[in-house]
């Protein structure tokens, strides 16, 4: 008796309703007996949500689950994976799609799939369907999800641009779509924002082929974790730029804060870590798109550990400390990419590097750096 054939699960994501819609759509009439499944948290009602069943064919099962949480991006994690079960119960089905609602980002509902049965349902890709037309626009934009009722619940305090961000930076497969020919200068910005990512124009029979050629949730986590992301690389195209600012020298907190409109303002999207000189065993992460910038803490520096315990972090954040290690600081450095249009380099850099601690500031050390501000205080709570 042969085991049963877990279902094949896509995941597609996007703000550009249409794009993913017609995304969907195409990978329903590329695989027989695919469906997609569809929650919609703008709908909600006594507490339901609802969710529809679909195939090439039309609507085939319309239901309305109560939601357990006020965040309905929890209550579709909530209510998707027993659906999928059910779907994959008799083979009946070749692929489930979900169709995620607009603003609900890819990686978590990736990660909870990959994380159910496996015997029943696998993971075998992740893309996100993006109108090319939009891209700046949408990466500039600045406006609160909830201004553009795309908010998942009260507390939802994301911007339209960091959203999109993170749907076009984290799937392996990008579905691109366009009125006519698709610009170079967007399809350059593109490149530098997600140079690993499979590009294929909707409508292409390529895109059910990429869709289910395997996804690796870890894999996808490791490339966006702060300590050993996969960031863009330096670029300069017509219409696109990137610059990569590494340096081995810790930034003074009070001239950097001082500085932060400036620099956040200088590129569409900026991402890295970087090294404060009061804060020498905190790694911080640096995440800007369309103006605002989330700096958050990302754990330690791996040189602040004990030896002992780098074993227990992950093979790539031992390697990416292995590419940035330095002889007194360890992996200790500042790692900032920052891509736009038109990019000014030369400010930009000039900015950066004057938020470094001068040669005397330098050569006070480490003790004297824990006393040079408390500009972070209120963001990052004192050092410990």
């Amino acid at each position: 008796m042969t085991e049963p054939t877990p279902l094949p699960v896509v995941v597609v994501a996007g703000l550009h309703s249409e794009a993913r819609t017609a995304a969907v759509e195409s990978l329903l009439r590329a695989v027989p007996g695919a469906v997609a499944v569809h929650h919609e948290p703008d709908a909600v009602e006594g507490g339901r949500m609802p969710r529809t069943v679909r195939d090439a064919d039309g609507v085939r099962e319309r239901g309305r689950p109560r939601m357990s949480r006020t965040c309905a991006c929890c209550a579709v994690r909530d209510d998707l994976v027993p659906v999928l079960l059910s779907l994959a119960v008799g083979g009946a089905h070749r692929l489930a799609v979900v169709d995620l609602w607009d603003s609900i980002e890819p990686q978590a509902v990736a990660e909870l799939i990959a994380a159910a049965p496996a015997e029943a349902v696998r993971l075998t890709g992740v893309l996100t369907a993006i109108d090319t037309d939009s891209l700046v626009p949408y990466l500039t934009c600045g406006d609160d999800l909830a201004e553009q009722n795309l908010a998942l619940a009260p507390t939802d305090r994301r911007t339209v641009a960091d959203t999109f961000a993170r749907q076009l930076e984290y799937p392996p497969l990008l579905a691109l779509t366009c009125v006519g020919a698709p610009e170079p200068a967007d399809l350059a910005l593109l490149g530098q924002l997600h140079a690993t990512a499979r590009r294929v124009p909707l409508g292409s029979t390529e895109l059910a082929r990429a869709a289910l050629a395997g996804f690796d949730a870890d894999a996808a986590a490791a490339r966006h974790h702060p300590a050993c992301a996969l960031l863009p690389q330096e670029a300069d195209e017509p219409g696109a730029a990137t610059l990569v600012w590494h340096r081995s020298r810790p930034l003074h907190p009070g001239r950097l804060y001082a500085a932060l409109e400036e620099i956040t303002c200088a590129a569409v999207r900026s991402r890295g870590r970087l090294w404060l000189a009061d804060r020498p065993d905190a790694l911080l992460s640096w995440d800007a798109t369309g103006g605002a910038l989330c700096i958050e803490h990302a754990g330690p520096w791996l040189a602040a550990l004990p030896e002992a315990a780098w074993e227990l972090e992950p093979a790539a954040r031992r390697v990416a400390a292995a590419l940035d290690w330095h002889p007194a600081h360890g992996d200790r450095a500042q790692h900032l990419t920052f891509t736009a249009p038109d990019l000014d380099r030369g400010t930009l850099t000039r900015v950066l590097d004057s938020c470094l601690l001068t040669d005397a500031e330098y050569a006070a050390g480490p003790r004297a750096w824990r006393a040079l501000s408390t500009a972070f205080d209120a963001l990052l709570g004192a050092p410990a």
